[in-house]
Formats: structure tokens, C-alpha cells, sequence
């Protein structure tokens, strides 16, 4: 073994007690995805290769779905999106978000303190060393964002989302059909 795996394994150790201690994994969010995602749903699942979503998705917007990249600060249009409507998720169209649980969390990122019921599904993501909660859509499983537990009442939760895995319908529009294999 050597020193740079010890190392990395001994301050992956830290992190998961230091997030422990402090519930940066936001268990709670955790709890309602698998509760609520799991029973229920309003649609089916859509299961397709990256290699398939790879020819349908802009490259960019790939990238974030499905290798879980992350776009820049204050690059999408939708941390500014104020009108009435449903944020859908930009792979399969499934509706992720109403507008009115949308707030400015001053982080560069669409924001929101409530997805739409069984719409979303989170996993613990290790990528920074800390647990963070990743959570995707429950119909394609696109990467969204991570929730955190910083966000206004009711819930206490912010899903930090890449504009790139969204899409905005204004209300009165109707919500694009879901797409199909």
C-alpha cells in the first residue's frame, strides 16, 4: 500500500466522521427520495445507454447528466428564471420542479427547497472527499445536483441544480411529452 493511499483513505475517514457529526450527508433529503421515489410513481422509468443519450443530448448537457459534471456559477439563464411554469429535466422531460418552489440562494445555480413528489432520487456522492447527496432524475436517472440542508422554510433543503439539466416551460405552455426509447 502506499503512502498516497494511506493518506487519501485516512482523510476519507475524517471527512466521513466530520460529516457525520455535522449531517452533511442530509439524511433527511435522502430518507424522503428513497421513501417517496420507490412508491408511487406517475410515469416509467426510461432506461437507455449513455451511448444513446450521448446522440440525443447536446454535449454540454450530456457531460452534467450523465458524468455528473458541473456546470459553472452563474452560467445558465434559469438562476434568473422568475416567470410562472415547471423546470423539467432537459434528458427525458419528466417535470422536476414548480417555479414556485424556486428561490435565489445566491449560489449561481437554480435553486429550489421542494421538487415535485417522486420525481426526484438521491445517492450519496463521495467525489470531494465529504459525502454530499446527489440526486437525479427518478425516470432517467440524469444528474441534477445535491441537496443541502441551508435552504429557506418549509423544508430546510436547497437542491442545487445545473441549469444544463433543465428545462423551463412558462405555465400556460404545455409540458413537452416524455421521451421514449
Amino acid at each position: 500500500m502506499s503512502r498516497r493511499n494511506v493518506i487519501i483513505g485516512t482523510l476519507g475517514a475524517i471527512g466521513l466522521a466530520i460529516a457525520a457529526r455535522l449531517g452533511l450527508t442530509s439524511r433527511r433529503a435522502a430518507e424522503e427520495s428513497a421513501a417517496g421515489a420507490a412508491a408511487g410513481a406517475d410515469f416509467e422509468p426510461l432506461s437507455l445507454p449513455k451511448s444513446e443519450w450521448k446522440k440525443r443530448l447536446p454535449r454540454d448537457a450530456y457531460g452534467v447528466l450523465f458524468e455528473e459534471d458541473t456546470e459553472p456559477p452563474r452560467s445558465s439563464p434559469l438562476d434568473h428564471e422568475k416567470r410562472a411554469g415547471t423546470f423539467v429535466c432537459a434528458a427525458c422531460g419528466l417535470p422536476l420542479f414548480e417555479s414556485s418552489a424556486k428561490f435565489d440562494s445566491g449560489t449561481g445555480w437554480p435553486s429550489f427547497f421542494r421538487p415535485i413528489a417522486r420525481h426526484v432520487a438521491t445517492k450519496t456522492d463521495f467525489k470531494l472527499i465529504l459525502p454530499r447527496t446527489e440526486y437525479h432524475c427518478a425516470r432517467c436517472t440524469g444528474h441534477q445536483g445535491h441537496v443541502f440542508e441551508d435552504g429557506p422554510a418549509p423544508t430546510g433543503l436547497r437542491y442545487c441544480n445545473n441549469g444544463l439539466a433543465l428545462r423551463f416551460v412558462s405555465e400556460g405552455e404545455p409540458l413537452p411529452p416524455l421521451v421514449r426509447a
